[in-house]
């Protein structure tokens, strides 16, 4: 029996106001896993209002209660690890893995907006004025809209509401129309049971077709005050677009084109499975995804030879299997837009090295784990977000190649370098347009009190850490001048 889901709306799952539904595909057997309330902007609005309505009393409950809350609920997602394994299979294909990987670092991101709740939030100003205080407050900015993607789910939905509610803000999240359980509601079920309030969170699930209004009703209501949303950039265009006409500020984490470059000193063995590792996980749909391994010459030939090699043995398949690596890409216009790029290359001249570039599977949404080779400018992957299960090597003969070919592109999201000289690494990784940069490290990282973020095409604002704290509050400035003491000119 498929599951069904409603909206939440103050509290409470109720239909969509127009009374229809949408399907939640499988993505390994290509039928529906659930369906979920398709909301319309009415329903838009109604979340809103409970969230307006919620703001004062959530803001005003004393710092230890919100942080009993967030951390009861990090609990929670511990305890249920093995249902998220379960959910993340059938909702977007996600590997065993990788799915335990989502639950743990959503519980750790709720452990950490937690703490942050009681750490200083203001500065005690200098000022002119005899007598008086001046002072810096960081206050929350009332509702927050969040837009939420599906690879990977629970991570990235829990990372677009805990540190906006930890500071007090109140949030209509709109998770993807991919993963609208793992994303959303089952996000929301647990931060509700944990004990958060009604109306603090709430839920609006929507039929793809439906999105553009449903964003623009979210973004363009005047109660709310922030937006964040992370996906790709050609989407993050228009939320930035929509944000600014409305003058509200947004974080906006968006997509990659990240290079591993691996020099001439680098330990093979373990650039090969640092390359494996980053290019791989999660079939590849990860915005810090291995796009590019760019390879010193010297050590191509071997490092290809080892990775192709690696990669060949990467089990794939069937994401309910213990032992898949690699499972499905998200849906068939994943599978046809990767496999798109792949053909192009190919009919250019580039090599696979690994993989077939064929589609399997039932539902058309399976792909070997592809290495290309022999990759020129005139190629769509090379400019090309991959965003699926295939990575490029590249072969420079310096340095500087390396950090000019890695610079070449829009974004600016992620890097990394595989060297034994630190030195070496630490000026690279200062020459390199990236908001993130990992020394003897793939580019596929997170950790909740580190800003999380890119450059360029990539986006702006941070995630998690101070920044986070800081990205879901706004400065006020407020003086206390002692009774009567203050001169005027008339």
């Amino acid at each position: 029996m498929t599951l069904t889901r409603g909206l939440l709306i103050a509290g409470q799952e109720v239909a969509a106001s127009s009374g229809r539904t949408t399907a939640d595909i499988d993505p390994w057997t290509g039928r529906p896993y659930a369906r979920v309330a398709a909301a319309t902007p009415a329903d838009v609005t109604a979340a809103i209002t409970a969230a307006d309505a919620a703001f004062e009393q959530w803001s005003d409950l004393a710092p230890s209660q919100r942080r009993r809350i967030l951390l009861r609920a990090a609990d929670l997602l511990d305890q249920r690890t093995a249902q998220v394994v379960e959910l993340m299979s059938h909702e977007v294909g996600g590997a065993a893995p990788w799915a335990a990987f989502n639950a743990h670092l959503a519980a750790e991101i709720l452990r950490e907006a937690a703490a942050a709740i009681t750490q200083p939030t203001g500065a005690v100003l200098a000022t002119d004025l005899p007598g008086a205080y001046s002072l810096q407050a960081r206050v929350p900015v009332g509702v927050v809209a969040a837009i939420a993607p599906w690879n990977a789910p629970l991570i990235l939905g829990t990372r677009s509401v805990a540190m906006a509610l930890a500071m007090g803000n109140t949030v209509v999240i709109k998770p993807s129309e991919d993963a609208p359980l793992a994303c959303g509601l089952f996000l929301a079920d647990v931060l509700h049971e944990a004990g958060l309030p009604d109306g603090v969170l709430n839920v609006v699930t929507n039929d793809p077709a439906d999105a553009p209004e449903i964003v623009e009703t979210l973004i363009g209501d005047p109660r709310v005050r922030l937006v964040n949303f992370t996906g790709s950039t050609a989407v993050g265009r228009r939320i930035g677009v929509l944000a600014a006409e409305h003058l509200k500020p947004a974080i906006l984490e968006l997509g990659g084109k990240n290079a591993l470059i691996v020099l001439d000193d680098a330990d093979l063995n373990y650039a090969v499975d640092a390359a494996a590792f980053g290019s791989f996980m999660n079939s590849g749909q990860i915005c810090m995804s291995v796009d590019r391994v760019i390879v010193h010459r010297s050590v191509a030939e071997e490092f290809t030879t080892r990775f192709a090699r690696k990669i060949d043995s990467l089990p794939y398949g069937d994401p309910c299997d213990p032992h898949t690596v690699v499972g499905p890409v998200v849906n068939t216009r994943a599978a046809q837009r990767v496999t798109a790029l792949i053909d192009d290359a190919l009919g250019k001249g580039a090599h696979l090295a690994s993989g077939t570039g064929k589609v399997e599977g039932a539902a058309g949404t399976l792909l070997q784990p592809m290495i290309l080779t022999d990759v020129t400018r005139d190629m769509d992957v090379f400019h090309g977000e991959i965003f699926g299960p295939a990575t490029v090597i590249h072969t420079v003969d310096n340095d500087d190649e390396a950090v000019a070919l890695a610079n070449d592109t829009p974004y600016g999201l992620s890097g990394g370098v595989i060297t034994q000289d630190t030195a070496r690494g630490l000026a690279m990784a200062r020459r390199i347009h990236t908001g993130i940069f990992h020394i003897n490290d793939q580019t596929v990282a997170d950790e909740p009190q580190a800003p999380f973020g890119g450059v360029k095409d990539s986006g702006y604002g941070r995630f998690g850490g101070r920044d986070g704290a800081d990205a879901f509050t706004q400065t006020r400035w407020i003086t206390v001048q002692a009774h009567g003491r203050a001169q005027y000119p008339f």
